[in-house]
């Protein structure tokens, strides 16, 4: 009943992907093993990395992930995964496990933050998985003088549409997509988000009196 089904050896695959409610639709391709662990490789264009589906799709985090993604059937266009059979083959377990190093699984987790341009007072999103990611955020926001074009991500300007109002209710919360800041998903300083080399005064603060 599922379109463009493949059975491998230990794993099955199919054609997926995600709605973008900003920029379309993302395809990739979604393989689930034997130990009933789901892995999405991106395909949305040739020079993609193969891991980049979550961040395309805007869903890194998301507890809706089961009804985000489709798959095409025979009789029905686009089907939410919690509606076919593969879902069975789920084992209700995180893929953090798989991870080489486990160690990933104690890393604090910070959620999703906005910045607003001091010109046109429009507000962007920005992404804090990665130690790179928030000294991005942390360098914008010491900026007096921010403005969309300074925007890390891609380029854009005053004049583009600010993220819908819609949207920005989800800031990546492992917990709860609609989260507003909770233990999981909202740290005020911890090694991650704190620089040696910045002289703002939260960070002299945490590097001279935070515990080792």
């Amino acid at each position: 009943m599922i379109l463009d089904f493949k059975i491998g050896e230990d794993y099955i695959e199919v054609l997926c992907g995600a709605i973008n409610k900003k920029y379309g639709d993302y395809v990739g391709r979604l393989k689930i093993n034997n130990e009933g662990q789901y892995f999405i490789t991106c395909e949305c264009c040739l020079e993609c990395p193969l891991e980049a589906f979550e961040k395309h799709a805007l869903k890194e985090g998301s507890g809706r992930w089961k009804r985000n993604i489709w798959v095409h059937c025979e009789d029905e266009d686009k089907v939410p995964l919690w509606k076919t059979p593969l879902i069975k083959y789920y084992t209700h377990q995180a893929n953090v496990p798989n991870r080489k190093d486990s160690t990933m699984r104690k890393q604090n987790f910070h959620r999703d933050e906005f910045l607003r341009c001091t010109r046109c007072r429009k507000e962007c999103r920005f992404h804090l998985k990665s130690r790179p990611d928030i000294k991005n955020y942390h360098d914008s926001l010491n900026n007096k003088c921010w403005t969309c074009s300074l925007w890390p991500y891609q380029k854009i300007t005053c004049d583009d549409d600010e993220e819908r109002s819609s949207l920005k209710a989800s800031r990546g919360c492992s917990r709860s997509s609609t989260c507003q800041g909770c233990s999981t998903c909202y740290y005020e300083g911890c090694i991650k988000c704190r620089f040696e080399d910045c002289n703002c005064q939260k960070c002299r603060d945490f590097m001279l009196y935070a515990e080792p």
